[in-house]
C-alpha cells in the first residue's frame, strides 16, 4: 500500500480562489495524493472576542481577533464546488477539514470521501459523534492529546458507526513550527500498536526529514502544510513548505517506500551480478605439484568466486592435489 500524502493547503489561499487553484496545481505537480483545505463558518468556530494563538499573532496582525482573521479565510459553497471540480481535472483528491456541524453536513453533501478531524476537535464529543455517524473514512489528528484522549475519541467514532479499519490516527504536534525535539516520533508506532490501528503523521516541523523518517517507521498517511511563498501574510505560511520542498518531500517518501522492501533478506537482482567479482575462492598461494598435500602454507583465498568457496576451507586443507597448480590458480 502506497503512503497517502496529503498536501495541506489549509487557509494558505488567503481567501482567494485563484490562489487556491495555484495551490492545487502545486500539490498535483508534486505528486501528492490529496490537497486539503479547511471548511468553517467563523461565527460557529470561535467567539467574537477570542484572542489569536501566539504563533498567529506573530504571523498575522496582532490586533485583529481570531474571528476577524478567520472570517477572511472562509470558503463558500460555490467555491468548494469549483475547487472540487478543479481537483478532478488535476487528478488529485479534494479534502477539507470541517470545524463545525454545518461544515460537516456541507462536506458530506458534496460527497467527500474522507473526513479529517483536526487536533483541536479531539475532545469535541458532539462533533466526533456527528462525523462517526457518517460511516466514512476518518483521519484523526492527535496534537495536544494524550493516549487516554485518543482512546475516548476512538470509542466515540466507532460507537457512532465508523468501523475501526476505516480510521487512521495521525500523531501530531500542534505547535507551528514544531521544534524538532518536541516531535516525539516514537509515539506514532506506539499509537498504532496500542489501538491496533492504521497510523500516520501530521507534520508541522520546518523540514522534510521527519516526514521521511515517519514513513520508515510505518506511517501510512503523511500530512504537511505547503504554500506558494513562506513570506505571504497569513497564519500558516511561515510553517509551510514551498513548492520545491513539497516536491522533494514526496520524492523522498516515494524512494523510502521502495527502499523498505519485503523484509526477506536475500541477494537482490541488482547485486546478484556482483557475487562472483566480490566474493572469493580457494587458490594456490604458490606452485603446487600433483600428489602434494594441500595446506595453510600453499593455499590462500582470493577473488573471484569461480572456484571452491572458502567456507569449505577445512575440507580442502589436508587433501591431496590431483594435479599441478600454478600460483593464484583456482583449486
Amino acid at each position: 500500500m502506497s503512503v497517502f500524502i496529503i498536501a495541506e493547503a489549509g487557509v494558505n489561499h488567503n481567501g482567494s480562489i485563484e490562489l487556491a487553484k495555484k495551490l492545487i496545481d502545486v500539490a498535483s505537480d508534486a505528486g501528492a495524493d490529496a490537497v486539503k483545505f479547511q471548511t468553517f463558518k467563523a461565527e460557529k468556530l470561535v467567539s467574537k472576542n477570542a484572542e489569536k494563538a501566539e504563533y498567529q499573532k506573530e504571523t498575522s496582525g496582532a490586533n485583529e481577533s481570531q474571528y476577524e482573521m478567520l472570517k477572511k479565510l472562509e470558503l463558500d459553497v460555490a467555491t468548494h464546488q469549483e475547487l472540487m471540480q478543479y481537483c478532478k481535472s488535476k487528478k488529485i483528491l479534494f479534502l477539507s477539514t470541517p470545524f463545525d456541524h454545518e461544515s460537516i453536513d456541507l462536506l458530506h453533501t458534496l460527497g467527500l470521501e474522507i473526513f479529517k478531524v483536526p487536533s483541536g476537535e479531539i475532545t469535541n464529543l458532539p462533533y466526533l459523534r456527528h462525523i462517526g455517524s457518517l460511516g466514512k473514512r476518518v483521519i484523526l489528528s492527535t496534537g495536544m492529546a494524550d493516549i487516554g484522549e485518543i482512546e475516548d475519541a476512538l470509542d466515540i467514532l466507532t460507537d457512532s458507526g465508523t468501523a475501526k479499519e476505516n480510521i487512521t490516527i495521525l500523531h501530531a504536534n500542534s505547535m507551528y513550527p514544531t521544534p524538532v525535539e518536541d516531535v516525539n516520533l516514537k509515539a506514532m508506532p506506539n499509537i498504532g500498536s496500542t489501538f491496533d490501528i492504521a497510523y500516520g503523521y501530521s507534520d508541522h516541523t520546518l523540514g522534510i526529514e521527519v516526514d521521511i523518517a515517519a514513513v520508515a517507521l510505518g506511517a501510512s498517511v503523511i500530512e504537511k502544510h505547503f504554500t506558494l511563498d513562506k513570506t505571504m501574510d497569513g497564519p500558516d505560511h511561515k510553517a509551510s513548505l514551498e513548492p520545491s520542498e513539497l516536491k522533494a518531500m514526496v520524492q523522498g517518501i516515494r524512494n523510502i517506500e521502495k527502499a523498505l522492501g519485503s523484509s526477506i533478506k536475500k541477494p537482490s537482482p541488482s547485486e546478484s551480478v556482483n557475487i562472483q567479482a566480490a566474493r572469493k575462492s580457494i587458490v594456490a598461494s604458490k606452485s603446487i605439484k600433483k600428489g602434494e598435500r594441500l595446506s595453510e602454507d600453499n593455499l590462500t583465498v582470493k577473488r573471484p568466486a569461480k572456484g571452491i568457496s572458502p567456507m569449505r576451507w577445512d575440507e580442502v586443507v589436508g587433501s591431496v592435489a590431483q594435479r599441478d597448480y600454478k600460483e593464484d590458480e583456482l583449486i
